[in-house]
């Protein structure tokens, strides 16, 4: 298999879906506008697939393949006319993301994604001359382990686009859910929601975050607590989130004051060293 994926943002979502798509083949184009970022996204990579190839998930050759597909450019001004796909991964602003949508519209890929993880796609679309090539895209963190793949369906989406959306997650090996375009979609809406009641709980002194995020684990059989998964998304994605649903919904989604003073601390989660736990060189503690 072959084709275009072109990622723009090589934060911690875009670093994971370029993975996956040069995993799947395709020629990947990360797009970073920050020269640091972008080596440091590259060098993150180069260990994942090295990684994988320690643990006998790639083989040495795959490994290279891999890496071999992976450009990275400095703007989508390097990226040539026609890709196959393009998904924006960068931060959960409105502004921004209508900006770099309506750049990366300008190279007409046959399939427009956003991996916003609560902005309605219909606002999104604003501008956009082509809004039928566009939906949501929405990966989790990290993107090469779990399994699913959100495709919001915006107003003015195309069947034909859908339908390219559920096949392109086969082809990441993904697991796809098709939802309505509405604040939050399901995953968001449901996920923001239990993560903002267990910082209010740490507000409230009801228990340590260990032993509340402990509770979900063994009670309900969640993976991971909503204040790790916090820690791991990032507390300013998680406070970004929760003001575009407080916009949409109301004040049941208003960010408890703590989530405000972490996040204006620079305890940003895992990314940062600290949230409601310590990192350390990615590791919990």
């Amino acid at each position: 298999m072959s084709g275009r994926f072109v990622v723009v943002g090589a934060g911690t979502m875009g670093l994971g879906i370029a993975y996956v798509a040069a995993g799947a083949g395709y020629a990947v184009e990360l797009v970073e506008v920050d020269p640091a970022r972008g080596a440091a996204a590259v060098e993150r990579l180069g260990e994942l697939w090295e990684r994988g190839v320690q643990r006998g998930k790639l083989t040495a050759d795959d490994a290279v393949a891999n890496r071999a597909r992976l450009t990275l450019r400095a703007g989508l001004g390097e990226v040539a006319e026609g890709p196959d796909v393009v998904v924006e991964a960068v931060p959960e602003r409105l502004d921004l993301k209508r900006a770099v949508l309506l750049e990366a519209a300008a190279r007409r890929p046959a399939l427009l994604g956003s991996n916003t993880s609560s902005i309605p796609i219909a606002e999104l679309a604003t501008g956009l001359d082509r809004p039928g090539a566009f939906l949501g895209l929405h990966f989790f963190n990290p993107v090469w382990a779990m399994a699913l793949l959100e495709i919001v369906v915006g107003p003015a989406t195309a069947p034909e686009s859908t339908d390219a959306a559920v096949a392109l997650a086969g082809r990441l090996g993904k697991d796809p859910v098709v939802v309505r375009d509405m604040p939050g979609f399901a995953t968001s809406r449901l996920g923001v929601t239990l993560g903002l009641e267990a910082i209010r709980m740490v507000a409230d002194g009801v228990a340590a975050p260990a032993d509340i995020d402990k509770a979900m684990v063994l009670g309900y059989r969640h993976p991971v607590g909503p204040l790790e998964l916090t820690d791991l998304v990032g507390l300013d994605v998680r406070l970004d989130i929760a003001r575009t649903l407080q916009a949409a919904y109301g004040d049941r989604f208003a960010p408890p004051p703590l989530l405000e003073e972490m996040v204006a601390a620079g305890k940003l989660g895992k990314k940062s060293g600290q949230g409601f736990y310590r990192w350390e060189n990615g590791v919990k503690s």
